[in-house]
């Protein structure tokens, strides 16, 4: 193991190596790397767009060379890492159209880092991934490409991400890391390297194996908590009964887990159970429930868009060419992210209806969501009015003050998907 002081090259600089990297950087020096050269040149200049990292606090760790100070330089050149001795990846583990886990970026970063990889070196993983995933996909990239041997020349780690998107409150350094290395004696080292700027403390695995399963299960807990009380709703709707009612009167109960129905999109919730699915099937084991929850989870957006036109029926509003406004179309609340969000299975199924669909959300750029999805959005409405329904798809603060008298018809139709208006203002909701 390489015993100089240590230098961190943090690879992929999205939502969770970003904030990673700049909580590095207040005690090592570190190198951010990502091949996005614009998104280089927005940080180096101390703006980031996913406003996981405010403009003040990122200036406050920038340097403007990849030096041995501590503090943090950004850049798309493969030469400035290969001072740096401690390697970790952050980067997207998508799934394929298919839900099949598609773990290119993973091979992709494991090249890279392989190519200025040196004895002594620790590579940590943080991407989620299946259980084995490190070792068995990862390591073998690093051995080829490098010309080095695993756990003599060089070492691995596993400490899988817990960023919380949009989250000010749970921030990197607030959230306990869960840690691991491919041997007890680098598991230490990687374990006191987070301690070192983890206030919330770690807990260091057995094993990487460990620490990736641990990871994975997480998300699939909550996906199938999740699919339950969206489940749930389901049937309330059929008895006319207010489910956000009924697990309000549950939640008195001191052991009542306080889950709420919704749409699940994203990075994680939506996409981490399908990678544990994978390794049980390839293991012969068909995972009933993980993949049931994933089945009512997915058909969500589906369930909201015709229960919207059954009101608008029920209602007597004409449905074709009926103006809609759909407030929010980001994967979650006061983020900009549109990447993975289920809002937009909503709209793919309200447009079978030939309804007029405006699109407003203050957080998303609309050019994002035309690359993403085909879809025009606007970031304000611009005085637009005379709406037959609205759905709140997505809770951004600005939607919680908004009047919707003032922009709709007087006979239409309100759905809340989040269940944060009024009962008494909606004709439906989750």
């Amino acid at each position: 193991m390489n015993t100089e002081p240590q230098k961190i090259a943090v690879i992929g600089l999205g939502y969770v190596g970003l904030p990673l990297a700049r909580l590095f950087a207040t005690k090592y020096p570190v190198i951010g790397f990502d091949i996005n050269q614009k998104r280089i040149n927005e940080l180096n200049s101390g703006k980031d767009n996913t406003l996981e990292v405010s403009d003040e606090v990122l200036q406050s760790v920038l340097v403007t060379s990849p030096s041995n100070e501590n503090g943090l330089y950004c850049s798309a050149n493969l030469s400035d890492i290969e001072s740096c001795n401690i390697y970790v990846v952050t980067v997207p583990t998508p799934v394929d159209k298919n839900n099949r886990p598609d773990l290119t970026p993973l091979y992709k970063s494991s090249e890279t880092v392989a190519k200025v990889l040196k004895k002594g070196d620790i590579v940590i993983y943080e991407s989620t991934v299946y259980p084995g995933v490190t070792e068995e996909e990862c390591i073998p990239v690093l051995e080829k490409v490098s010309g080095l041997k695993f756990n003599v020349d060089f070492f691995a780690g596993y400490s899988p991400e817990r960023i919380n998107p949009g989250d000010k409150e749970h921030t990197v350094e607030k959230i306990l890391k869960v840690t691991s290395g491919s041997t007890p004696e680098i598991g230490k080292v990687v374990d006191d390297l987070y301690k070192s700027v983890i206030i919330a403390g770690t807990h260091l695995a057995p094993t990487i194996r460990v620490a990736e399963a641990a990871k994975v299960i997480e998300n699939s807990q909550r996906d199938i908590n999740i699919a339950f009380v969206n489940e749930l709703a389901k049937i309330f709707n059929k008895l006319n009964i207010d489910t956000h009612a009924v697990l309000e009167a549950a939640g008195t109960k001191w052991n009542f887990l306080p889950f709420k129905p919704g749409l699940v999109g994203g990075h994680c919730i939506g996409v981490d159970p399908y990678y544990l699915a994978q390794k049980a099937q390839e293991h012969g084991y068909h995972p009933e429930i993980i993949l049931a929850g994933r089945r009512l989870n997915d058909g969500m957006g589906e369930y909201v868009a015709h229960e919207i036109v059954k009101l608008m029926v029920k209602k007597e509003v004409p449905v074709k060419n009926a103006k809609v406004l759909m407030l929010g179309i980001t994967f979650k609340e006061n983020c900009p992210d549109v990447r993975n969000t289920k809002a937009v299975d909503i709209l793919n199924t309200l447009k079978d209806y030939d309804l007029d669909i405006t699109i407003y959300d203050p957080w998303a750029e609309p050019a994002e969501v035309k690359h993403e999805y085909g879809w025009d959005s606007v970031k304000n409405l611009n005085g637009a009015c005379d709406f037959d329904a609205v759905v709140l798809a997505v809770s951004h603060n600005e939607f919680k003050t908004l009047d919707l008298n003032s922009i709709c018809k007087e006979n239409k139709v309100i759905y809340d998907v989040k269940g944060i208006l009024d009962p008494s203002l909606t004709d439906g909701r989750l």
